[in-house]
Parts: C-alpha cells; structure tokens; sequence
C-alpha cells in the first residue's frame, strides 16, 4: 500500500507526524469531536472550523440506521450531506452493535459471518459483515474508515479475548479483501487520486502477550493506520499506561497510531507523550452541554499533571461573575465577551445557546492543545505580554 503517513519528528514527549487525506493534510497529533450521525451536536461546520478542528468522526452504526449510507451516498457523500469539506474519518460501528447486544442479548447476537442484530430506532434487522462494513464506509465516501473488529472489555475471561482476537483478524483480512476489490471497482490509482485510508484495530484487553499477537498479524495484513481497541483505562479508572505504550511499540514505525475514545486533556497528553498520533472523544462538547469548562492552569505546561481545571458555570457561584470564561481565551464564547454569569443564566433558563458557547470554547481548548503537542503555535506558558501585544490569546 502507498503511504499517505510520514513522521516528522519523534521524541520523548511523543511524535509529529502528516498525513495527507483526500480532503487535505493533516498534521499529527490531531482531535476529532465526534460527529457521530454526520453532526456535532448543535455546532455548525463554519464555527468547528473557526475553533480550530480540522477532522471529524462519524458512525457507521448509526448513520446505517438513520439516514442509510446509501441516501447518504445520493446526497453526494458524506463531506456533501453535513457541508464539512475537510477530512473525515467514520468508525465502523463495531463498539456499539457489540453495546447493543451485550446490553440487549434479545436484540441480536454476532457470529462468524458477522453481527446480526434489530435497530433500536423501529426493529428493523441488518447484519454488519466486515465487507458490509468497509462498503458502506465507501458509500460515505469518508478519507479514513476502521475495520469491522470483535470488541470485548479489558475484563472478559481469557478465552473470550483470544476468541475475539482470532475473529478481529479473520474480520480484517476479510476486510482488507473487499477494500481492494471497491478500489479497483472504482480504479483508484494511488498516484493520482487519493484513495480513503484503511485502519484495523488492536485486541486484546490487557494481555500483552494478545495484543502483541494481535498488533503483529494486524501488521502483517498491512494497514494504514492501528487503533487501540477497548477502553484505555482499566475497570476502577486507572490509565492503562504500560499497555498504551506495549502496544504503541508493537504497531510499525510508519504506521499511524489511533487512540480511539481518548479522551481527556491529560489523557490525550499522556497517550501523545506515549507514541499515539490521533485521538476522538464526545467529552469537549458532552462536558460543555452540562456546564463544564476547561480552563489552563496559568503557568504550567501541558505535560505538568494539573495543567488544567473543569470548572462548572451553572453553579451558584457565578451568578455575579462579570469576567468572560478564560481571559486568555480567543474562542467565540470569550471573545465575544459573553461573561460566566450570563453563561449561567443561560444555563438556568434552558437556553441552548449556553451549550453551545461551551461546546465552542471546550473544543477551541481542544484544538489549541493539539497545536502546542505539535509545537506550531505559541504555547500560553510564559505568553502573558505577547498575547496582550498581538490582541489576541494563545489559548
């Protein structure tokens, strides 16, 4: 396969790589809000951009639901349907058809053919195949789609994990197959048009010895990029860090490494400074929806263990605060001069624009960590004059 992957730059505090994608370049590390039916809740593409996101994630569980990816496809694509020209990344669903029915077991069950299953929205059956789910991924025309693997939590017993490990790559080779054959149905030449990114997913819970395996023969197929499946903390909340960091060392050099749900700033920090590249998460507009901002820590840098705090506006406390979110701050929330209490008063009202400002100012946070992982943009660490001098904040 062409690679559309290089690293930059590599050290302890973690890597710098670009990826080029069909709908432009990205530089690595990078965020993206998930947009998981082909929206971020309640923000406009124009205002992601304007806050600094640069890729988005959707769902191909949920969008094969509602609206189908073949009327998304009529629609002209994905990137066309929600009016997001720049990248796009879609997960294969595999993580909620397996929430689905491990939640719901009369609901459907999964097998060596694929996932059977009845849609929660009117009973309507859909089997999820792995080369089910690289075609709709093309139907939706996405530049970065993810293999239909077997999820299981970092818990399950022994055997159920080497089970699901097994299944994942007999599901990625089946996948790697059918993706070729839609590029040559659609003669993709990687010289001259860019063909969409595959990316497989690493099993395994936390048996090393799994993922090793798992990373390994996933290597061997040969992939664009590896993501680490099931959930990055461990069952009591504990940062799985010697793990993140096996498994990193077990996905080739050239390969990019995704992080999927990660997650928290610390998090991301952590996973970064470990060898991951790029990461998705619900958390920047899920916090912002109920009230709670990021703010830095003035002071101290991103790799310092508090170099922020998540503070709560709908609280009390704020009713006769004048001062905008965070004065360093250039997001449209703050630099609009929209104070805490009249964010709180939206809140207590039932206002959606207060959702949405700290939705706005929660990603802008986001977005700015990115650029100071990757050394493009003036940390605020020590900035004080020179954001005063340029009018502007370096959040």
């Amino acid at each position: 396969m062409d690679s559309y992957f290089e690293v930059l730059q590599a050290d302890r505090s973690g890597r710098r790589g670009r990826i080029r994608t069909a709908h432009g370049v990205l530089e690595t590390p990078f965020f993206m809000p998930d947009a998981t039916r082909a929206a971020v809740r309640g923000i406009e593409p124009g205002a992601l951009a304007s806050s600094g996101i640069e890729a988005l994630v959707v769902n191909t569980y949920h969008l094969l639901l509602r609206p189908g990816a073949e009327h998304i496809a009529r629609m002209g694509g994905v990137h066309a349907f929600m009016c997001w020209d720049a990248p796009i990344l879609s997960d294969s669903g595999g993580y909620q058809v397996y929430s689905l029915i491990h939640k719901h077991p009369e609901c459907g069950l999964v097998s060596e053919e694929g996932a059977l299953f009845r849609s929660p929205i009117d009973g309507s059956k859909y089997l999820l195949t792995p080369e089910r789910a690289i075609d709709i991924q093309f139907d939706l025309g996405v530049d970065m789609m993810v293999c239909l693997d077997d999820p299981r939590p970092n818990d399950a017993p022994t055997t159920e994990a080497m089970l699901a490990v097994e299944r994942t790559l007999r599901w990625a080779r089946r996948c790697k197959i059918r993706y070729e054959e839609r590029l040559a149905e659609q003669k993709v030449d990687g010289n001259k048009k860019q063909r969409p990114l595959l990316f497989s997913v690493v099993q395994g819970g936390m048996d090393m010895a799994l993922r090793r395996h798992c990373a390994e023969a996933l290597a061997a197929i040969g992939f664009d990029g590896y993501g680490f499946g099931a959930r990055h903390l461990d069952m009591v909340g504990n940062f799985l860090e010697e793990v993140l960091h096996e498994t990193a060392a077990c996905i080739p050099e050239d390969a990019i490494r995704f992080a999927l749900g990660v997650g928290t700033p610390q998090d991301i920090v952590r996973c970064h400074s470990l060898g991951w590249d790029i990461f998705d998460c619900v958390i920047p507009t899920r916090e912002g929806r109920h009230g709670r901002a990021f703010l830095r820590c003035a002071g101290r840098s991103v790799f310092d263990e508090s170099f922020y705090e998540v503070v709560n506006l709908t609280s009390e406390r704020f009713r006769d605060d004048k001062g905008v979110i965070d004065e360093m701050c250039d997001c449209a929330a703050c630099a609009g001069g929209f104070s805490r209490a009249y964010i709180r008063h939206l809140f207590a009202t039932g206002e959606v624009l207060g959702s949405r400002l700290l939705s706005l100012h929660n990603l802008r946070f986001y977005a700015t960590l990115m650029d100071e992982l990757r050394g493009r943009s003036a940390s605020r660490i020590g900035m004080d004059a020179a954001s005063a001098l340029t009018g502007r904040s370096s959040i």
